[in-house]
Parts: structure tokens; sequence; C-alpha cells
């Protein structure tokens, strides 16, 4: 049996580089001002979808991810890995999404792509730790849902049911779930497999509308600014696709801020300081003392 499966993935800030200058006036992060790489828990989620492709010949693993023209990058890198393609979302309009909002624009983007029989993705992005984007999907799309998911064991074929052990508060559990279905995948869930090299080689030309379109389109002398230009006729496989609001037939009330009821008050990068620290030995003393220490300021008792 093959299987289409979507891989919900995101690319984040950095946020072990958090500074000053990561928020913006109007509540949103300032990505420009950090790092940004590919969300740690969607690689957990990606590893899942390549080893489900492994093991049922024919299927398909499509990356799904909404940002700016730069985060196609998030796409290549699952193409390196062994996906099959991708469709970057990207609008003036998304800019500036909570959950709520992120959900409504990859659900209707799922709509547009219609073939599907698992989608899967991390659990959390490291720039809200929410947990909501997952699950919020699966509501508007009338799905089956499951979560913290460790590993995909068993697809059965003849009754399009899907076997995941999940984890729970005080052990983990086996749980089953009709096709289609959404999953979300946890950090401890096993890595993702590294770039593979023929693939690197063959998709490291691959680019978004936007990244193809440098300013100025040419150089002094007429030549185009875009290196291989013709690579992107002949081998349409490097075209990674992309779809603003109109293209998914998206409610632009719904949309990037407009459609964001959960406002970003503050950030703060907080760094914890050695005189904060205390070294402790073994001894009754040194025990008793952090006992009475930790009562008088009611942090126990």
């Amino acid at each position: 049996m093959s299987l289409r499966i979507i891989v919900l993935a995101k690319q984040v800030p950095d946020t072990r580089n958090v500074g000053k200058d990561a928020m913006k006036e109007d509540g949103t992060v300032n990505r420009a001002a950090l790092p940004a790489i590919f969300n740690p828990e969607d690689l957990n989620a990606l590893e899942q979808a390549l080893r489900l492709k492994d093991t049922h010949p024919g299927s398909t693993v499509t990356l799904l991810t909404m940002g700016p023209g730069r985060a196609a990058e998030i796409i290549r890198e699952g193409l390196y890995r062994g996906a099959d393609g991708g469709y970057l979302l990207t609008d003036r309009a998304f800019a500036g999404a909570d959950t709520l909002a992120t959900s409504y624009a990859l659900a209707t983007a799922i709509k547009k792509i219609q073939d599907y029989d698992v989608i899967i993705g991390g659990r959390q992005a490291i720039d809200g730790d929410t947990a909501q984007v997952g699950p919020q999907v699966a509501e508007k799309l009338g799905l089956t849902q499951i979560t913290y998911a460790e590993e995909i064991l068993n697809v059965d074929e003849e009754n399009r049911r899907i076997t995941v052990k999940r984890h729970i508060d005080g052990g983990v559990e086996t749980v089953e779930g009709p096709l289609p279905i959404v999953i979300t995948v946890n950090g401890s869930a096993a890595p993702c497999r590294p770039r593979n090299a023929k693939l690197v080689q063959k998709y490291k030309r691959a680019l978004g509308k936007q990244e193809k379109a440098p300013a100025p389109a040419c150089h002094p002398d007429g030549t185009p600014a875009l290196k291989y230009a013709e690579l992107y006729e002949t081998r349409p496989y490097l075209n990674i696709p992309e779809w603003s609001v109109a293209d998914v037939n998206g409610d632009l009330k719904q949309c990037g801020l407009s459609g964001s009821p959960t406002k970003v008050k503050s950030i703060q990068n907080i760094v914890f300081q050695a005189k904060e620290s205390k070294t402790l030995t073994s001894s009754d003393k040194d025990i008793e003392d952090l006992i009475v220490e930790l009562l008088a300021n009611h942090t126990i008792g």
C-alpha cells in the first residue's frame, strides 16, 4: 500500500540566541534578527514520514511550510533527506499569524493538495511551545488525531488503520486510528536521518519563485542575475511551488494578524547567573540548611 504523506514543517528563529531586538513593536517575532533553523520536532516528524515511505513502496512525502521566501530552505532540507516535494505558503497576508491563523492557512493548503493519508508534524515549535497547530489542523479538516507520538508501528493496508506508540505521563501507550489521520511527534522520537549526498547534488539549486527573482533581475551587461536559469525549464523538480492566500482560496480575515486573537506582550531571554547558584556537599548540615532555606522562601512547604 502506497501512502500519501504530508509533513508540516516550520522554519523557526533559533531561540537559543534571543536578544533585545528579537521582538517588533507590534508584538511579533523579529525573524530577521535571529538565525533561522528547521524546527527540531518537525525533523523528528520528517523521519517518521520517511520511514513510512521506506516500508511502503510507492509512497510520497510532501512538505508543507508557511513563511517568507527564505523558508523554501525547509523544503530543500526535506528534499535532501528523501522527501519528494513541497509547497511554501508565502504571502504578506500570512505574516504575524498565531496558532489559529497558522492552522487555518495550513488546512486550506491541505484541502488544495487533496490527496493525503497521513499528515504528520512536530509536537510544537520552539518559537511558541503551544503544541496547538497540529490538533487545530486536525479539527479544521475533521480528522482523527494522535498526539505525542514516539513511533509509527504499523499501517494496516486492508482496514486502513495506523498503529502508533505515544508517550503519556507515567509511561507509553499504543493506539490505533483510521486513515486519513493527523499525527504529532515528540522530540524524543528517533532523530532525522542526515542529508543524502546524491540528493543534495540533485536538489541544491531548487528555489522558490522569490529566491529566483533577485533585484535587479539582470546585471548591467544584460545577463540574467539568476544563475543556471535554464535549469528551471529543463528540470521542473527544481521549482519549489509558492502559494498565496488567493492560491489556496483563503479568507483574508482569518489569515495573519487579522485572524490572530493571540498577541505577544514581550519576549525575554532568561540567563542563569553564576551568583544564583550554590554548591552543596552531601553532608547532613548542607542538606538541612537547604531545606530550611526552601521552606523560608516558600519554594516548598
